[in-house]
Parts: structure tokens; C-alpha cells; sequence
């Protein structure tokens, strides 16, 4: 849940309720150049909230990534590769070969905002409160995978952590990395002296064990109520002040990497919606904005503004239009495959994100750029289900599907209407399934589009099996197992604890896709499409690819959703004030400017 919302959020698709209002900035740093205002927003925290604290695990805390928040290090957005990572707390760091374990070395001259040294007890004091909040590497639950056996601090500036080998991840080291730091001089008292005992307890087994891992969860509730009396960093910013129109952030001048940093203050505007953004950018306000879906339009109009400049790069995230196979028809792949043929993709992407997507070119479940890594030659083998109306009928009647005064019907003669579900705020789900319904109609098939408040209700209600059709981020990169469990995962059945697959029934246990637990497959036989996915968990990249190809396979031939589009991060800043901005394609665009500025990017204008 938390990993996706992250997604979700860095794609733009926004909603919050707060005002946006005017507000003062610090007036000695001026608003020209280098060396003055940096603006901005943060498309991760939509609504500022004046009386959030500094706290990177708050929901609404007024911590931000890359400026005042800092992480071991900084992901880069590989193809393939979770395991790369741009310096962050860490200097550098060293893998096992095996993914056992991780070790840490610390920037050397890494120091915190109030001038305290950045040590090995600041990071394993960190570690301990990513286990009270769930986070990947760190969790309580037994037999998760990739999880964290043991934390050792080696020195003063080097920390190793060490893997639970018996349900091991390839992605382990990314779990650590992508990891908070915060000063324990200013946090130790969120967790309980037995801390560290409580967590050795919990990874056992019986009723102590138990009440361990719950007692360690209820800490997570005081780790996100707590509020620093002051925010120190130990990033390039430290948070001066908010109020319900914007963040001030200044300069700090103890960061280990200061001289990289040019403004000297940076303010992040709040805003509660993309067309606030969307005005941002027309009047030349912000120097850098994330991702934010726009009609064409809307784009050309930001490209006028003075200084406009765009940049995009590869962004590891598709959208299908994902079925309840429990609701009839869906549980026939024929009608989900005329469907397919039905629906124009190209045109569903021109009206939905014509400046952020890409027309899928088939179901994979592979983003297209990725997939010709993974899947090679395979791609092309794969049915592209070209917009052809001659063989969705086909595949409707092969259905069972009647066809009535230029209507298609259920087998029975009942009515068939395909209802799809999105998002309020989501706008260019919303424009794709209107574009969807339109379609439809024009062929015969009778469609709704129905709408709910917010993307948590959205969550809630389609893993409760309310839905008949939905959208769903798919297709997760870089890692070969978050890319297929999104749709070879809980949600379609199939858990992976202690390294064991168990499969849910249609409707229990959060399975509300329904797919067949077993799959006979044209030219590989019959797959258990969960279990596959299970072993993409361990596995090295290129005993990955055989398996990629075969579930790439499957998805094309039984489409548990068909994939629409292709997501492109498309970046927005401005040349007026700053320059040195990344290059087109860079992997560092989807990461904050603040981490751009770590990197020593982000000059002052010349």
C-alpha cells in the first residue's frame, strides 16, 4: 500500500483539500538567480498541513524528500537493476554477492543540521523505527521475504545488516538503501529501552513472539505522532518554517555536500489539485515540477511560459484496465480478449496522457522499454491485439455473447454493461475510461463510468471485490518480481510467507481479480502464473528472464487486465533562474530536485 501510493503520488495524480494562500519568504536570499529562491512543489505531499511535523514517516509531516529528508542513499531508475543507488547518508556501500547482507559506510564528514555528527547509532536507531512502521527490509511479520535479520554496528561510521537467509529477496539491498536516517540524539525516545529485545522476541514463534511483533507495530503509532520541538537535518535543507500556502526551507550549511547546493533557500508552494500546477507552471513560478497529467492543450500553454523547459525520461509504470473475473462475463477470456481487439489503445492514450504515455504495444505486464531487456524477441511474438472490431466480434461470439438490435448481450439475453470504476481525482483515468465507454457504445457494448471519492476508497473497495472493471498500476519496475505481482500477486490470489505460495479463492483474502490458479499456455504448457512470480523474488537476472517470458506469455493469452498505456516521466523546470538541470532520459528523474542539487546539478544561471 505504501509503496504504490509513493507511485501514484510521483505520477501526479493528486487530491487534497487544503487552500492554497499567499504567503511571505525570507527575504535575504532574494528571488533571482543562483544563490536565491529555488520554488517548487512537492507532488508527493499534496496540501500542506501549517502544523505537520518534521517527520519523514507523518503522512501529512512537513518533511521532504531530498531537502530535509534524507535516505541511505537514492534509487536510481535502472531498467532492470533495483540494486543501483546514488550516495546518500551512505558513501558507498557493499553487497554480498548472494544478497545476504549490506554493508553501510557513512559520508565520512556527514553531519546533522545542529552541527552533531551523522554516526552508525543514527542509522541503526533508524532501522529500528522502519520495523515499528512496516518498511520493506524491516518487517515483523515472520518469513517476510527480504527481510532483516540482524543490524550490527561495525564503527562509528559503518553499519552492516545482514539478510534472513531462509525467505531470501533480490531486492534486499534496495529495502535497506531506501531506508529514512534520522539524528537519535533528537528520535531515541520513540523507542523503549527492550526495543532491540522486543524485536529479537518477535522472531519467534508462540504467544510471546506474537505479542512482541503487536507491541512493536503499536510503537509505529507513537513514530508517527512525533514531533521534533525543530527540525534538524541531515540534508542540504532545513525546514525555517509553514503556513497554509507554502514551506520555507534554508539552507544547511553543516550538509556533508554544501558546496554542491547554489540556492539558498527553497520553497515549496501547496496546491490541492494538477490545475493548480498546471497554472504554476503557465506563470513561470516554479523552477522544477514533477510529474503532473495534462492535456495537450494545457501542456502547449506551459511551454509559452518564459524559461519553460521539459524533460522526459523512462518512468517503470503502466495502467491496465484490470477485470473481476468472479462478475460474468469477465470470467470468459474470450469476451476479455474482445474487449482488447475493441478498444482502440492509441486513441485512449491521445485523450487520457498525451504527454505522459505511451499506447501499450500488447499485454505483457512489462513496461515496453524494459520488456525488451527482459523478454527480447518474445515481445514481438506476443498477440499485439491490434484495434480490429472483426475480431472482437469473433471473440464475443466464441463467448457465448448475443448480439441484438446492434447490441451485445450475456449468453442468456440478459443486458451486458461494462462498468468501470476510477478515482475522482484521478483525471486522466477518468478521460480514459470516458474515451473506453465511447468506444463501446459505438460498437454495440453498453458502458458506465462511475466514480468514488479518493484513491484510498478506490483501494479499499476493489480489493473487497466491489468492482466489475478497474484501473490498476501495473507492471512495477525494476524488479522482476514487483512487476508481475501486480497482477500475479495478493490480488489475484496468490501470497508468497516464508517463502511458501498459497493460493486464495475468488473473493477471500483480498482476491479480486479471480484469475485460474493454473493456466494451460500456447507453447509452454500449463503455469501457475503465481508461483512463477513467487521465484522471481530470489533469482538473479538472468535466471529471471526465461521465467519473464513465460509469464509475459500468459498475461498476453489470459489478460487479467489489458495494458493501455505505458507511463513517460515527463519532468517540468525552467531556465530563467537555474540551469545545469538533467539531461533527457537521465536516471535521476525520479528522484527530487533536491537530490538533483545533492549531485551537484542545479547551477546558477549564467
Amino acid at each position: 500500500m505504501k509503496r504504490l501510493a509513493a507511485v501514484v503520488a510521483a505520477l501526479g495524480l493528486a487530491a487534497a483539500t487544503a487552500a492554497c494562500s499567499g504567503g511571505t519568504t525570507n527575504k535575504s536570499g532574494g528571488s533571482g538567480g543562483g544563490g536565491g529562491l529555488f520554488t517548487t512543489v512537492d507532488v508527493l505531499k499534496p496540501g500542506l498541513d501549517a502544523s505537520g511535523p518534521a517527520n519523514p514517516w507523518a503522512p501529512k509531516g512537513n518533511s521532504f524528500l531530498g531537502y530535509n529528508a534524507m535516505k541511505l542513499g537514492w534509487v536510481k531508475n535502472h531498467l532492470t537493476d533495483p540494486n543501483q543507488f546514488y550516495p546518500g547518508i551512505a558513501a558507498k556501500w557493499d553487497i554480498a554477492p548472494d544478497n545476504s547482507s549490506i554493508t553501510l559506510h557513512l559520508q565520512p564528514n556527514g553531519k546533522w543540521s545542529d552541527n552533531m555528527p551523522v554516526t552508525a547509532e543514527d542509522v541503526k536507531l533508524s532501522l529500528g523505527i522502519a520495523y515499528t512502521t512496516g518498511s520493506t527490509a524491516f518487517a515483523v511479520t515472520p518469513g517476510a521475504a527480504g527481510a532483516a535479520a540482524d543490524i550490527q554496528v561495525v564503527d562509528d561510521k559503518t553499519v552492516k545488516v545482514t539478510q534472513d537467509m531462509s525467505n531470501p529477496s533480490a531486492k534486499f539491498a534496495r529495502g535497506v538503501m531506501d531506508s529514512f536516517v534520522v539524528p537519535a540524539h533528537v528520535w531515541s525516545s520513540v523507542l523503549p529501552a527492550d526495543f532491540w529485545d522486543k524485536l529479537k522476541t518477535s522472531k519467534g514463534t508462540g504467544d510471546a513472539a506474537d505479542k512482541a511483533r503487536e507491541e512493536i507495530l503499536a510503537i509505529g503509532q507513537k513514530v508517527l505522532a512525533f514531533a521534533p520541538p525543530k527540525d534538524v537535518s541531515g540534508g542540504p535543507f532545513v525546514l525555517e518554517r509553514v503556513n497554509p500556502g507554502e514551506a520555507l526551507l534554508l539552507k544547511n550549511k553543516n550538509f556533508y555536500n554544501a558546496a554542491n547546493i547554489v540556492p539558498d533557500q527553497v520553497k515549496l508552494l501547496n496546491y490541492s489539485g494538477n490545475e493548480q500546477i498546471w497554472n504554476y507552471l503557465s506563470a513561470g513560478k516554479l523552477d522544477q515540477a514533477g510529474f503532473t497529467a495534462m492535456p495537450t492543450d494545457v501542456m502547449n500553454r506551459i511551454k509559452q511560459a518564459p524559461g519553460s523547459n521539459v524533460i522526459k525520461g523512462f518512468s517503470p509504470v503502466a495502467v491496465g484496465m484490470a477485470f473481476n473475473q468472479s462478475k460474468k462475463p469477465y470470467d470468459n477470456v474470450h469476451v476479455r480478449r474482445g474487449l482488447a481487439y475493441l478498444i482502440d489503445r492509441g486513441q485512449v492514450t491521445k485523450v487520457a496522457s498525451p504527454e505522459g504515455g505511451t499506447p501499450a504495444v500488447t499485454t505483457s505486464g512489462i513496461h515496453q522499454k524494459p520488456a525488451q531487456e527482459w523478454i527480447g524477441s518474445e515481445l514481438a511474438a506476443l498477440e499485439p491485439y491490434k484495434h480490429d472490431v472483426a475480431k472482437a466480434e469473433a471473440e464475443f461470439k466464441e463467448a457465448g455473447l448475443q448480439k441484438k438490435d446492434g447490441k451485445w448481450a450475456l449468453a442468456d439475453g440478459s443486458p451486458w454493461k461494462v462498468t468501470m470504476t476510477a478515482p475522482a481525482p484521478f483525471s486522466d483515468w477518468i478521460s480514459a475510461q470516458e474515451n473506453i465507454k465511447s468506444q463501446l457504445v459505438a460498437n454495440g457494448v453498453d458502458a458506465e463510468v462511475v466514480t468514488v471519492a479518493d484513491y484510498p476508497v478506490y483501494l479499499e473497495e476493489i480489493a473487497a471485490g466491489k468492482y466489475d472493471v478497474g484501473f490498476w498500476l501495473m507492471a512495477l519496475g525494476p524488479a522482476p518480481y514487483d512487476i508481475f505481482q501486480r497482477l500475479y500477486g495478493t490480488s489475484n490470489g496468490w501470497t508468497n510467507v516464508a517463502g511458501k505460495v498459497a493460493h486464495s479463492a475468488p473473493g477471500k483474502a483480498g482476491n479480486w481479480m479471480g484469475s485460474a490458479e493454473e493456466i494451460d499456455v500456447e507453447g509452454v504448457g500449463k503455469v501457475n502464473p503465481g508461483e512463477l512470480t513467487a521465484k522471481l523474488n530470489a533469482v538473479s537476472a538472468e535466471e529471471a528472464k526465461p521465467i519473464m517470458a513465460q509469464l509475459a506469455k500468459t498475461a498476453n493469452q489470459d489478460l487479467p487486465a489489458i495494458q493501455l498505456w505505458d507511463y513517460v516521466n515527463t519532468q517540468f523546470t525552467n531556465t530563467t533562474r537555474f540551469g545545469g538541470w538533467p539531461a533527457q532520459d537521465a536516471d535521476v528523474l525520479r528522484l527530487p530536485a533536491g537530490v538533483w542539487m545533492q549531485l551537484g546539478m542545479v547551477k546558477k544561471k549564467q
